[in-house]
């Protein structure tokens, strides 16, 4: 199964894997919101142009708003996975320690860094040094308070340290975000996603929001067209709708406690805060098959055998798919 443990998604993989599976797919694959933001019939993207700077601190200052902290220390990047990557080139502050198991890229975005525990989260910042997590985690979408996320901060700092948080699914879940109390100097990180929460990954948009200094500096690594003019249109209109935004989040709460309760007829568990995926704890490779002769892709991994990590259906339809076919055994 190593195809489909990479990185979610894969879908043309799993289409020639099993040829025989009934269409459409339906992937549940990779935590994405499955009913995306409406993109505007009449948003207006000009494709002749290069990509225009002041479109650009637009955008900024409008996820700024909904990130809550000021645009100036806001870097919007292609994508968060590029982002991720780019971490190395900061210069953080060693030993580099990176929390596991978690997405796959964090296991190489500082470099060399060691994999820790989350469990031994305070005891290794009690040493210093950088410590990359996720909030949510992935792939068991526990939910670390902000209160423990600031004390965390704090035992860094007071030893020169840096604090990286990976708030790739944060927005789905309104006053879990960390951003909105640090102060402007704070040695702290935190990437966010546009993708997952607004279901439009492939826009290919992500932001990083950090020390004014620190992001001026990235920004002048990223050079004068770091996005394209319809990520810049797109994500500034986004930001900008507060009501579809406050409504989802509402939405997508009331899915997964669907899900819950589906999958809990079916003897499964489901575990995770986050309302876009839930984990489960079973004979994975089987479940995994099982699903993909149905037309059915879900997310196992290659470090737990036994965890299958699904994403949370769109509708009533997708839902009953899939309830018929864990029915079907």
């Amino acid at each position: 199964m190593t195809e489909w443990t990479l990185h979610g998604g894969n879908l043309s993989h799993a289409m020639r894997a099993f040829p025989n599976a009934p269409g459409p797919w339906l992937d549940l694959s990779t935590g994405i919101n499955a009913d995306p933001w409406p993109i505007p019939a009449d948003l207006a993207i000009d494709w002749h142009r290069l990509p225009d700077a002041a479109a650009l601190t637009e955008l900024e200052r409008a996820a700024a708003t909904c990130f809550g902290t000021d645009p100036a220390r806001v870097l919007a990047l292609p994508g968060t996975e590029m982002g991720l990557r780019a971490l190395a080139t900061l210069g953080l502050p060693a030993p580099l320690r990176h929390v596991a198991p978690g997405y796959r890229t964090h296991a190489h975005a500082l470099g060399d860094s060691t994999p820790i525990a989350f469990a031994d989260v305070g005891r290794t910042a009690a040493r210093g040094g950088t410590i990359l997590l996720a909030n949510p985690a992935n792939p068991d979408g526990r939910l670390t308070t902000r209160a423990d996320l600031m004390a965390l901060t704090e035992i860094l700092a007071a030893r020169a340290g840096w604090l990286v948080v990976d708030e790739a699914f944060v927005d789905a879940q309104d006053d879990a975000s960390i951003v909105p109390l640090l102060g402007p100097d704070a040695p702290v990180i935190v990437m966010r996603s546009f993708g997952k929460f607004f279901g439009l990954a492939g826009v290919r948009l992500g932001f990083a929001i950090g020390p004014v200094a620190l992001i001026a500096r990235w920004r002048a690594m990223l050079g004068s067209w770091p996005l394209s003019a319809a990520a810049i249109a797109i994500g500034t209109a986004a930001y900008r709708d507060t009501d579809w935004i406050a409504a989802t989040r509402l939405r997508l709460v009331d899915r997964a406690a669907a899900l819950d309760t589906m999958l809990a007829r079916h003897g499964l568990a489901a575990t995770g805060a986050s309302p876009l995926f839930r984990l489960i704890d079973g004979e994975a490779a089987a479940l995994f098959a099982h699903l993909a002769r149905q037309g059915i892709l879900t997310r196992p991994f290659d470090y737990d055998p036994r965890w299958l990590r699904l994403g949370v259906p769109a509708t009533a339809q997708d839902l009953n798919r899939l309830d018929r076919a864990l029915a079907n055994g």
